[in-house]
This record gives structure tokens, sequence and C-alpha cells, in this order.
């Protein structure tokens, strides 16, 4: 009986095991299920399900029951989907109560239409994303495994997407498509997972890209994608409605780069962006960017229209209050010679530093220490900048070029205004010294070139540049190069400057051979005026830029001024001097025929006792009060003005020697004196008009004019003081 029995169980247990191996393998083709599946099924809206003969399966691990069809009949909103298998999955002690709970529904599906998957996007959420699906996908096929989970009511609580889409083409905005796009998908409720992407957007190839989309508290997104750019004039065409707002992107004609692509966006419940993080990285083979205004300024002498950069390393980050941008490499400005540059831009929270280290080839000219660089050297400059706002800081700037050396430090400016500087240090082959800021301005070295000194400074901005500035000043150079060949030794000058201005000058330089340089300047303490005095014993280093004193040699000069505010009133002294090939001269005296004297101008030189010059400034005006001129050949009485356009307007007498002469013979007595009428009676010169704008001023000539007594007096009075 014993042996029976375990016979029995033996029997009953074999039984047990074949039929699970049959259940879990082929399974038992029954179509008792079929009222049970499709009433479960149902319960989801919208679904209708139509069922032949399924099979009965069991998943041993799970201890769950299962049914399986082949190519069943599902419809979801009267769309026909081409299932290929359903299975769904039960839990086995439920069907011993005889009351069955589905837990899963297991869908496989052909391979669709991606239009067909579009009329399912009503249940997505965003709706932007459901826009997406609509209006901006035109093609693709599709192949997907769908789960759907249940709860105990029978009511989906969750699902689980998965497959590959092929050949996907999307418009993404207006002629930007997206073509030939292959990816994999993973989705349930709370997230989207794509991977494996690999397309083309026009001329840019996609690869090895994934997103991920995580739907639970708002939306956050995340990507990583490389791409292998080759972008043309022609994309940038089509991507012109994207672009316009962006400077840098519009500038950019062509782009040949592997890059490394990451974002982050962060979204809210009502689909606002929280937070983003974009960042490109990778190689720039070649790009062209067209400047929408070409970098000029004093110092680079060819205008830079274009730039051009390859085999360029770079890494950029765009988040919401700060944008890095780095990397070096190559570039060009003529897209033949290219140079090395390394770049660190980083804006935040209103902030700009950006360093910049870059070689530079082309003509570079620094007008204020006489330096030119030719294009056969390669200068390597360095930047580190802070700008904020209005406020821009120079951490440290250097200039190097052979033995040629320009470092500064902390220069700061507001709204083009310098507020404050630490450093300055210049080596040239012509100049070699330092310019310190504490307690005053010291500069102090053993050689500065201010060969184009007064040149530079007379075509500075209308506005005061260092109107910020109020220090003590102290210079001492031990040599000056100053214009004409002459130099200047040991000039020492202290001083005190006022919003940008000097207020107090005490200075002396030595050109050698007993010449001397003083400058002095006061200014009233009650009052605004400043008071100035210029005495050189040489004339030409002074006023060598000025084209009205062309061709002037020799003498000596003093110069003083009254200054009020924007006004001056001003008087100009040499004396002892000689004209020699001025052009202005020998035009004036060949047209009023005095060609010995125009060829006396042209040789040797016509000698000066003295000139003397009277004249006010106010802004932009000035009045030239009297200009005499007396010689031993010829004087000259001038008066007029030049205006803020350069118009100038002068009238004058010419009088030959011989003329003053007979003059000066029928009078008596040289002294006080005034002038009687008949004096002046049958005393002839020449009188001129001479106008125009600057460059193009006409002369014309009156040969007959009776002399003013007030050129007569003058005359005498001058002819009395070199007595």
């Amino acid at each position: 009986m014993k042996k029976v029995i375990i016979n029995f169980i033996l029997f009953i247990f074999l039984l047990l095991i074949i039929l699970i191996a049959v259940l879990s393998t082929v399974g038992i083709e029954t179509d008792k299920f079929n009222n049970l599946i499709t009433e479960k099924t149902s319960q989801a809206k919208n679904i209708n399900l139509k069922l032949e003969t399924i099979k009965f399966k069991i998943n041993p691990k799970e201890l769950s029951l299962f049914l399986e069809t082949q190519n069943p009949e599902i419809n979801y909103m009267d769309l026909s989907l081409p299932i290929t298998n359903i299975k769904v999955y039960a839990d086995f002690f439920s069907f011993l109560k005889s009351d069955p709970k589905i837990r899963k529904i297991s869908l496989l599906t052909e391979e669709l239409d991606i239009n067909q998957v579009s009329k399912l996007s009503t249940m997505i959420k965003p709706s932007n994303f459901k826009s997406l699906l609509n209006n901006k996908i035109k093609e693709g096929k599709i192949i997907s495994e769908i789960e759907i989970f249940l709860d105990e009511e029978g009511i989906i609580k969750d699902f689980i997407a998965k497959g590959d889409v092929r050949n996907l083409k999307a418009e993404l905005v207006s002629n930007i498509i997206l073509k030939e796009t292959n990816l994999s998908f993973f989705a349930d409720k709370n997230d989207i997972l794509i991977k494996n992407i690999f397309g083309n957007l026009e001329d840019i190839k996609i690869s090895d890209g994934d997103i991920k989309l995580n739907l639970e508290n708002g939306i956050n997104l995340s990507s990583n994608f490389n791409s292998k750019i080759n972008w043309s004039e022609e994309i940038s065409k089509k991507y012109s409605k994207i672009i316009k707002n962006y400077d840098a992107i519009k500038s950019l004609k062509t782009l040949e780069a592997d890059l490394n692509n990451t974002f982050f966006i962060e979204l809210d419940k009502t689909y606002k962006v929280k937070d983003y993080n974009y960042s490109v990285s990778g190689k720039i083979e070649k790009t062209k960017f067209e400047l929408s205004s070409p970098i000029k300024n004093d110092f680079m002498i060819e205008e830079i229209s274009n730039i051009y950069f390859s085999k360029f390393k770079m890494r950029t980050t765009f988040k919401p209050k700060n944008i890095k941008i780095s990397g070096e490499g190559k570039y060009s400005i003529d897209n033949l010679n290219f140079l090395n540059i390394k770049v660190e831009n980083n804006f935040e929270n209103n902030k700009l530093n950006l360093k910049l280290d870059f070689d530079y080839k082309n003509n570079i000219e620094i007008k204020l220490i006489n330096y030119k660089k030719s294009k056969d050297s390669i200068v390597n400059l360095f930047l580190d900048l802070e700008k904020k706002k209005n406020i821009i800081n120079i951490n440290k700037f250097n200039f190097k070029e052979e033995n040629n050396l320009i470092k500064i430090q902390g220069l700061s400016f507001k709204d083009e205004k310098l507020l404050s500087f630490k450093t300055i240090e210049v080596t040239t082959s012509n100049n070699d010294f330092k310019v310190e800021k504490g307690k005053k301005i010291l500069i102090k070295g053993n050689k500065f070139d201010a060969t184009n000194l007064a040149k530079v400074f007379g075509k500075q901005s209308k506005e005061n540049q260092f109107s910020k500035i109020d220090s003590a000043i102290e210079i001492d150079f031990k040599n000056i190069n100053v214009p004409m060949s002459e130099k200047l030794k040991n000039f020492k000058l202290i001083g005190e400057i006022k919003k940008g201005q000097f207020v107090k000058i005490s200075s002396k330089g030595d050109y050698g051979g007993n010449n001397f340089l003083d400058i002095s300047m006061k200014k009233d303490k009650n009052t605004d005026k400043k008071y100035l005095e210029i005495y050189s014993d040489l004339t030409r280093p002074l006023l060598s830029e000025y084209s009205f004193f062309k061709g002037l040699s020799g003498g000596k000069l003093i110069f003083t001024s009254i200054m009020d505010g924007s006004k001056s009133n001003s008087k100009l002294i040499i004396e002892n001097f000689k004209v020699i090939n001025a052009p202005g001269v020998i035009k004036l005296l060949s047209l009023a025929d005095l060609g010995g004297l125009a060829d006396l101008a042209e040789g040797e030189g016509l000698s000066f006792d003295i000139l003397e010059i009277n004249m006010e400034k106010s802004k932009n005006f000035l009045k030239l009060n009297e200009i005499l001129a007396l010689g031993p050949s010829i004087s000259v009485l001038i008066e007029g003005y030049q205006d803020e356009s350069g118009l100038t307007s002068l009238r004058g007498t010419l009088v030959p020697a011989k003329t003053i002469n007979k003059m000066i013979s029928k009078i008596p007595v040289i002294g006080d004196i005034v002038i009687p009428k008949e004096v002046g009676e049958g005393l002839f010169g020449i009188s001129f008009k001479m106008k125009g704008p600057k460059g193009n001023i006409k002369t014309t000539i009156n040969p007959i004019k009776t002399l003013t007594p007030r050129f007569i007096q003058k005359i005498i009075e001058k002819n009395k003081e070199t007595k």
C-alpha cells in the first residue's frame, strides 16, 4: 500500500512537472478566457479587443499564468493597431479561487508608419511634445513592445513601451529638416529614454546620441550626442530666422567641426524653464567669421574684417547666469598665415572675465612712443580683462616682440575714462621707462621717444579721457627724443593733475650746447585761471608738428597763456629765426611779384628779427588777433580765425624792407610818438587773403594798399625795441 501511495505521488509529481513544462513552453490552446481578457482590456478607455484562440501558459519563476495569442484585433480610438502578439499575465492563485487577477498585458507590434502613432498622442503630456508628434514629424517607421500594468481593480497604473524608430524625418523649424534618423526608445509614465540616435540635421551629422525625459515633477530633459558639422553660407540662410538675434552666429560663414554636445533643461509643472545647462566640446577643423563691423584702432594699421580658425580645440558651457568659452588652436585674419591663440571667456552674474593669449603678425604702430612693428616679426599679446557694466579692469596686459616689451597692470576704465592704474613698463629700442601710480604718479626712465608726442595729443578726443585722475606727478627722464632729431637730457618735472589736467608744472630740460627748455604752470587759488609759460632755446622741437611753422629754423621761443576753463588767451614770441623752403611763404611771395625774395626763401632763407602771435581760443574756435613778423627783407601783419571744421580765414599786409626804410626815414624821432597823417601817405604794401578748408587754402593778392597807422606804429615800436 505504501508503495502504491509513493508511486501515485511520484506519478502526480511527474505529471505536474510535465504540465508545467508544457504550460511554460508550448502552452495549452483554449478559447475559454477570450471573454475574460476582452472584458479586462476594455476597462482601459478607448480600447477594443477581439481575440481568436489563445494559449494558456505559465511563468514558473513568478508563479503567474499568462495567456498568449497571435495576431489579435485591437483598436484604439478607432485606429487599428497591427499587434502581432499579445500576452495577458494573471496571478496563479487567483485562478484557483476562480477570480483571476490580471497584472500585466504585453503587446508586440508590427512595423508601423510613424504617422499612425501621432494619433495616439492625445494621452501624452506636455502639449508641446504632443504638437511635435502631430505637426513636426513627417516620416518614419516604428516597431515597439508595450507592457500595460494593472492594479487590484484592473485599472491601468503604469506602462512600459520600448522599440526602434527608423528613417525618421521631421521639420524642427521652417525649412530645417531632421532626416535619415534612427533611434531606440524606452518609456513609462514618468520617463522617456531615447538612445542610439543617428541622423542628419541639414549638413550636421548626429551620432551616438541619447535623450532622457523625466515627467514626474514637471519635465527634466537631458541629452548627449556627437555632431559632425559642415556649415556653409547656404545653411546660414536657412537658419536666419533662428539666429537673427545672435550676432556671433550670424557672423559665422563656414564651419567644419567634430563636437560633443550635452544639455539639460528643467521645466516646472507649467512648463516654464527653471534651469538649463548646455555644453559643447570638440575640435574645429576650420571656420570663418565675417565681422559685422571691422576691427580698427590707432594701433593696428590694417582693418580686420574676417577671422579664421583652424585646428581649434574648444569647450563652451551655457548656464542661466554663466557662459564659459575656452579653447586653443590657430587663427588667421587673411586665411593664409595661421598663428597661435588661446582664449578663456567667463561671463557670470553680468561680469565678464576674458583671458586672451595670441600671436599677431601684421603691422602695429604705437605713435605715442614712436614704435613700429614690421610684418616680418611676430608679437605675442596677453590680456586679462574684467568688465562689469560700464567698468573695465585690465588686470594684466603684455606686449612682447623680440626685445620689445610693454607691460600694463591694474588699468581701470569707466565709460572709457581712465580711473586708475598700477604700473606701465615700456622697453623698446628707443624707450625704457616705467610709470607707477601710488600716492603720486611717478614716471621715470632712461629714455623716452617723444617724437610724435605733440601730434598724438593734438588728435586726442574732444572729451577728456583722464578727467577722473587727481594726483601729484613727478617725471624724470635721462634722455628724451624730440622732433627734428633733437635730444633733451635730464628732463625733470614736478606738478599736480586735477580732473586729468595739469594745474601745476615746474620743469626743466637740457638740449645741450647751453640750450634749455623751461616749462612752468600755476593756478590762481581764487579763480580757475591757469598761467602757463614755456621758454625754449630751440624752436623746432616744439613747433615741427604745426604746418603753419613749416620751414622755420633757429630762434628762441617764449610762449605765455592764460587759461580760464575752455578759454585761453595766449602770446607766442620767436626771436632771430629763418624761414627756409616754406611752400606757403614761397607761394605768397611769388603771387606778390617778389620773385627775388621767393628765391631767397627757397635757398638760404628769409631772416626775421621777431615773430609775435596774439591769439584767443574758445572751445573749437581760434581767433588770431595779430600775427606780426619783422625782418630785414620783409615784414608781415596778419589777422584771422580758424573754426571747428578747419576752415581758415586770414587777411594781412606784406611790406618789403625798402618801404619800411622809406617810412622810418620820414620820422625825425623814434620813440613815443603819435604818427602824423602825412607819414602814412604815399606808403604802400601788398595786401593778401588766405581762405579755405584744411588742405585747400586759396591765396589772393592786392598789390596796392595804403599802410594803416596801426601797422606803421607796430613797425616803429618793434624797430625801437631792437635798437
